[in-house]
């Protein structure tokens, strides 16, 4: 017998999404606790647990970009970021403006980066379209599965204009910080 989903089985009802302040509510409630979830278009979603590639990729990576950005820009790692009234993910990896989020998460972002291995069908659809809805300059993804990065850039409706992939060789710059590069082999883990 096939399991229907509870969202399949509502058919055409509507459905109420849940706001990133009363998600809020519920984080300093403690209701996630012990639970790895983000908010995503108002429906609270889990997210794929913390594989040793994908933390160590998710640590490098954020090196890297505070290396060569400096006082530029704050890097902050895993952390919610309040893309929309509806959305409050988690990247791995985002840069923002300069400043102190000790009161609210920051809403904008010069770039945010997912680390994907088991997540790349979602960083390339759900979150590629969150992103692009929101207050973000570019997107990138760092594909372990592949080997490359791939960068999204001018976002116009939750749809990316630009979407390239660059190789090991290649160096990136950052579209909202001028000056600024990075060579994509420091961003994927070493070959071996």
């Amino acid at each position: 017998m096939e399991m229907t989903s509870p969202m399949d089985m509502m058919g055409n009802e509507p459905i109420r999404s849940l706001r990133r302040a009363e998600y809020d509510q519920l984080v300093a409630t403690g209701c996630f606790e012990d639970e790895r979830v983000e908010l995503l278009f108002g429906l609270v979603v889990p997210m794929a647990p913390n594989s040793p590639p994908h933390a160590e990729s998710t640590d490098e990576v954020r090196d890297a970009l505070s290396r060569v950005l400096g006082q530029r820009a704050r890097v902050l790692s895993q952390r919610p970021f309040a893309a929309s009234d509806i959305s409050e993910p988690e990247p791995d990896v985002f840069v923002v403006p300069t400043g102190q989020y000790r009161t609210e998460h920051p809403t904008r972002a010069y770039l945010v980066v997912e680390v994907s291995q088991s997540s790349l069908s979602r960083d390339r659809g759900l979150k590629a379209k969150l992103y692009g809805m929101s207050q973000v300059d570019e997107y990138w993804i760092v594909n372990l599965v592949q080997g490359v990065v791939e960068v999204y850039r001018d976002p116009d409706g939750g749809t990316w204009q630009t979407k390239m992939t660059y190789l090991r060789d290649a160096v990136l710059t950052l579209a909202s910080i001028p000056g600024v590069e990075i060579a994509v082999s420091d961003l994927l883990p070493p070959l071996e």
